[in-house]
């Protein structure tokens, strides 16, 4: 079958010219897609919008790995670009100051994610400090962590090289087109309409960057994003910078943060510039953002407002005492974008093929993410998990206007502060609650959020289970979010019965004649069994890279329900599903208790007249049945390793279940436990958590869930992939710390042999056990194998240990 493709492959417009735009038109160009035109309403090279203004900071180090790639491909690509002889990069390094104990922590924890992401960075001390900014008050500067690869981009020229590439190959650019329409047909992309002509496309980029939710509302697809101004300003000439720059690089001193009072600082030259996080959070509308021409300097551009930035610069004389020789020369309030958990959205609007969004991109990240975004187009999946960035994932409830605005505030307040893996948000809340929501208020829950949805971590009223109970005392990080009780809640699983709220995990319902065809199609394990049976199986992508873990159960022979994880798997399947099949999200509508203990039968058996023993209703069954007065699809599951059921009703009627099943287990002393708890159980079993310990990036024989992948059932996504792979090189690696009072969190640096070999996924005390359990990415090791995790620069002793850790026989999951 030949292609009607052109060889110069689809029609591609973009929209916008800044870094995105310009980035992307060079990666796809580069992979043969040329048909490539850039619309760009303002004047090129610089027109206006927040790559104009950029300060160009690039730093790499991120608890996200997959934002630290990002900025590296950024450092790695711009370091080879040049213009009229000027570098586009500027190495000159990055210095992050601690002037406070918890700064000077959470430096250390930043060191390791370098490590972990493979990043070159050392904390170093106050002199150091002093030796790299020479302006600094020692005395103040309890000391840093210096990133000597890190450092400028210049965004305009950057553009520039980049266009011209882009040119070279085929790709045209267009100033002056203000983009007032996107013409579509069929659910697909066709045009995009300017006010200077129309044009045809098969692809359509947003990489309007602020403007995103303008052209978004021309596509019929939200942008939840927020564009904020954010302060930059510029000193006076200073005695001792004259003579120490070059004019055209401006800087030779490492990019500067101040993150205790929210500032960085850059040289320009024989001046400093200062950017501010400290002042309020300032909103601006994107529809009413001035043209080009209206403006009074450019459409990023707004007036720097004095009175909230003189706080900031008494902070900065503080910090550098030369800094009262001089005043601040000029300034500005540049407009920039914030998303309600400030990740880049990437990827294809469903609700449009053919319009994909590239925004909320700083200059940072902008090769990386045009990079990714070009690999996704143009070979179907970017080479990077993207997972943290796909425009889908983001529930229904975090996509209204109010929340976009409040979050997306709060991500601008939040830049430099030192947040825990943990830690919630604090507004909007509560938003989306189980139907148990009160009954474990009653029960005194403690709440982290997920999804919108409140979690329950652990519930005060099993406090007294706690005492006697000994556990190693935990560092004052550890602790945060933590609580003994969740070791009474596990305790109370592995020897009684607890109930786990369920409910936020995503639910589908699968239908139509050929569901089942479909299924086995879409995913690895064999799913063609009889009606009543549940299967644990994977969503991979062609390359064989793990999507998703889904746990399907056959309700009937045409009707399947699933738990998966995301909205994305949702939309992976719609856009895969054939006519006669139907997929719908019944998360909302529905709810689910799981029952887990050795008791849970003595629980569950009296509350109805179906038979739940082992022989009667085994284990990966589902049945349909009551329990009291309350219908429940029953299935017979355990993610924390021990005997027992989900239990899932229509929300209307949860209540009622959880009351019934609290009332019948009193005699057995049923509790109520929550995820802390949970997360123990599941890693002490073994079991992967996707997102954390596992993502399209690996293979279902590394992840350690081969077992997953019926290979003989026929084809299904991936399949070929799988058949050609090589035996891993890595592989996700259980551990134990050696010291039963340590204790890590996850994104640590694993070293082997004293060198980053990889780094910790999922970490939690198994109270079973007595340790703490660790799951990392590794190279193939054998057991008993030494290792040291780096945890706050303490290199912490672990060895590999052989899985599972707990129940090997599965004995007490089958009895």
């Amino acid at each position: 079958m030949t292609s009607s493709r052109p060889a110069s492959g689809p029609r591609v417009v973009i929209i916008g010219a800044g870094i995105v735009g310009c980035s992307l038109a060079d990666e796809l160009t580069a992979r043969g897609w040329t048909d490539v035109t850039v619309l760009e309403q303002g004047p090129l090279p610089a027109p206006g919008g927040s790559t104009s203004h950029a300060p160009g900071l690039v730093f790499r180090t991120s608890p996200s790995k997959t934002l630290s790639e990002f900025a590296s491909y950024t450092v790695e690509k711009f370091g080879s670009l040049e213009v009229d002889g000027l570098p586009c990069f500027n190495a000159v390094g990055g210095l992050e100051l601690a002037t406070t104990q918890e700064r000077l922590a959470d430096l250390r924890r930043r060191a390791g994610f370098a490590a972990s992401w493979g990043i070159r960075g050392e904390i170093v001390s106050s002199a150091r400090c002093k030796e790299l900014w020479p302006l600094l008050d020692e005395s103040k500067v309890l000391g840093g962590f210096f990133t000597p690869d890190d450092g400028l981009a210049s965004a305009v020229l950057a553009c520039r090289a980049q266009t011209e590439r882009a040119k070279r190959r085929g790709a045209r650019f267009l100033e002056r087109h203000t983009v007032t329409g996107i013409e579509r047909e069929h659910g697909r992309v066709t045009a995009v309409v300017s006010d200077r002509g129309t044009f045809p496309a098969d692809h359509v980029v947003s990489a309007a960057g602020f403007w995103g939710p303008v052209v978004g509302r021309m596509a019929g697809v939200e942008v939840p994003l927020l564009p904020l101004a954010h302060q930059y300003a510029k000193t006076g000439p200073l005695p001792e910078l004259a003579g120490a720059n070059d004019p055209r690089t401006e800087a030779s001193r490492p990019i500067l943060r101040f993150q205790d009072r929210d500032l960085y600082f850059r040289e320009h030259t024989d001046r400093i510039g200062i950017g501010s996080y400290a002042h309020r959070p300032l909103p601006i509308d994107p529809f009413a953002v001035p043209a080009y021409d209206a403006a009074p300097v450019m459409p990023s551009s707004y007036p720097f407002t004095r009175e909230d930035f003189d706080p900031s610069w008494v902070d900065c004389a503080w910090l550098m005492p030369a800094l009262a020789g001089t005043e601040v020369e000029s300034g500005f309030n540049g407009v920039f974008s914030f998303t309600p958990d400030g990740m880049p959205v990437l990827g294809e609007a469903r609700s449009l093929r053919g319009f994909w969004l590239a925004e909320a991109v700083w200059v940072t990240h902008s090769a990386g993410v045009a990079k990714a975004v070009a690999e996704w187009m143009v070979d179907g999946r970017p080479s990077t998990d993207v997972h943290e960035c796909d425009l889908t994932r983001f529930e229904d409830a975090q996509r209204s206007p109010a929340y976009v605005a409040e979050r997306g505030a709060q991500q601008f307040v939040e830049v430099y502060d030192v947040l825990h893996p943990l830690q919630p948000m604090e507004q909007p809340r509560p938003l989306r609650v189980s139907p148990f929501h009160a009954r474990q208020q009653e029960l005194g829950a403690y709440f982290l959020e997920g999804g919108g949805w409140e979690r329950p971590h652990w519930y005060e009223a099993n406090a007294p289970l706690a005492e006697g109970i000994e556990l190693p005392s935990r560092d004052a990080w550890s602790a945060r979010y933590w609580s003994p009780v969740a070791a009474a809640e596990a305790k109370a699983t592995r020897e009684k019965v607890a109930l786990y709220d369920m409910t936020p995990l995503r639910r589908l319902e699968v239908t139509g004649p050929g569901a089942l065809a479909f299924l086995q199609r879409m995913t690895s394990n064999n799913l063609a069994k009889k009606p009543g049976a549940v299967t644990y199986t994977l969503l991979l992508d062609e390359s064989g890279g793990i999507r998703s873990d889904l746990t399907v159960a056959r309700l009937a022979a045409d009707r399947f329900q699933i738990g998966a994880n995301s909205r994305a798997d949702e939309d992976w399947l719609l856009r895969h599903a054939p006519d006669d099949v139907q997929i719908r999200d019944i998360t909302s509508g529905t709810c689910c208790i799981g029952v887990w203990g050795p008791l849970a039968r003595d629980l569950v058996q009296p509350l109805t007249r179906d038979d739940f023993s082992h022989k009667g209703f085994g284990y990966f069954r589902a049945r349909q049945t009551h329990l009291g007065h309350v219908p429940v699809t029953a299935m017979r599951l355990s993610y924390v390793g021990e005997l027992g059921w989900e239990l899932y009703t229509s929300a209307d009627l949860g209540l009622r279940l959880w009351d019934t099943l609290w009332e019948a287990g009193q005699e057995y002393g049923v509790i109520a436990a929550g995820r802390s708890a949970f997360n123990s159980l599941r890693l002490e079993k073994g079991y992967r958590s996707w997102g954390h310990d596992m993502t399209d990036e690996h293979t279902p024989y590394e992840a350690g869930v081969g077992f997953a992948v019926r290979m003989d059932k026929g084809d299904f996504v991936g399949r070929d992939a799988l058949e050609k792979a090589g035996d891993p090189c890595r592989r996700l690696t259980a551990l134990l710390l050696d010291d039963p009072a340590a204790v890590v969190l996850g994104k640590e640096p694993v070293f082997v042999d004293g060198v980053p070999a990889g780094y910790v996924t999922s970490a939690s005390y198994g109270y079973t056990l007595g340790r703490c359990v660790v799951y990392a990415w590794l190279p193939p090791l054998a057991a008993g194998t030494a290792v040291h995790v780096d945890y706050f620069g303490e290199k912490v002793p672990a060895t590999v240990a052989e899985e599972p850790l707990f129940d090997p026989e599965m004995s007490r999951i089958r009895r």
